[in-house]
């Protein structure tokens, strides 16, 4: 249960692994601070969080603005009697395709939100955090920031860089010890974000299987909260196995994963080329769950190939440990 008075930044609020984490956070006398790019949803998100007893405060913010986030900092410490307990950097966007034919707008515009956006958080609550000589930074990255994804070079690229960005951050406030940095990575989570992102292979784009239920990071959020020692937090066996695949054997698993990828395309239906969501908030409704664990584009079997392979490697790498 979090403290009464604890005031917490929620960005990427309106929907999926945001909302979800707000909603389980939500609790008698907790401040909440919900941000997103469309008041609208974030007004459904805040009324819910409002049923359990937390106060909540709507400011819409667009994360790649870096003088947008710092109005969020301002307006959350104003909320906060002056300070900002915990910032929960979770807003994310995605773009699908061949690299070269992906718009480079769209490539920077991925990179402005997911690795950006969560610098420009880190960047205007630090101050509070220093001043008040305690705070909780949790950064919800994704196993992405392990494996790399073809036909997503932007997605990896902004991903792989949080690790970067975190662990620089992690050990240039090391001497401060009332502030932690905890990351959460998070396997196939079902959320809208497949269905907002950015597509622009032509083809219906699925949430591979195993897709895991936002509630189960939201959980993991929480209990990076509540434990002094959090740096680093995984949510489901997929993000552990394709870390663990892509450590040992790199080259192998590249080609698996591209293989995956191009026999899913060769076989998905038709679809347009859109931006999504990626530089205008339009969606109409602001869910926690996708509606993927239903269906899904790559299947169990490709999935628990991919789990196999790990596990192979990693008997491979202790066999070769005895024979040393």
């Amino acid at each position: 249960m979090i403290p009464r008075n604890t005031t917490i930044v929620i960005t990427g609020a309106s929907s999926g692994i945001g909302r979800a984490t707000a909603e389980l956070l939500a609790a008698p006398g907790v401040k909440l601070v919900l941000a997103a790019r469309r008041r609208s949803a974030l007004d459904v998100v805040a009324r819910e969080c409002r049923r359990f007893g937390a106060l909540t405060r709507v400011v819409p913010t667009d994360v790649a603005d870096a003088e947008a986030v710092r109005d969020l900092a301002e307006a959350a410490a104003t909320f906060g009697d002056g300070e900002i307990d915990v910032w929960i950097n979770n807003a994310g966007i995605g773009a699908v395709g061949e690299f070269d034919r992906t718009p480079v707008t769209a490539h920077d515009q991925v990179v402005k939100v997911n690795l950006l956006g969560y610098l420009h958080g880190a960047h205007a609550v630090l101050p509070y955090f220093k001043q008040q000589g305690t705070g909780i930074l949790i950064n919800v990255v994704s196993f992405g920031a392990w494996s790399p994804a073809p036909y997503a070079v932007s997605y990896s690229a902004s991903k792989y860089g949080l690790r970067g960005y975190s662990e620089a951050l992690r050990a240039e406030l090391s001497r401060y010890t009332g502030i932690r940095i905890c990351d959460i990575f998070p396997s196939v989570i079902d959320t809208p974000g497949f269905a907002h992102g950015a597509n622009y292979t032509g083809k219906k784009l699925k949430a591979p299987k195993p897709v895991y239920d936002p509630r189960r990071v939201a959980s993991a959020i929480l209990r990076a909260i509540a434990d002094p020692t959090c740096t680093q937090m995984t949510v489901g066996n997929v993000a552990r196995a394709a870390r663990l695949a892509n450590g040992l054997l790199p080259a192998l698993t590249r080609r698996i994963t591209r293989a995956l990828f191009e026999q899913y395309f060769g076989r998905a239906a038709p679809s347009p080329i859109t931006d999504g969501t990626l530089f205008t908030s339009t969606a109409p409704d602001s869910p926690i769950d996708g509606g993927w664990r239903a269906t899904s584009g790559i299947s169990r079997t490709a999935a628990a190939v991919g789990v196999i392979a790990a596990a192979g490697v990693l008997g491979a790498w202790m066999l070769a440990q005895r024979r040393d």
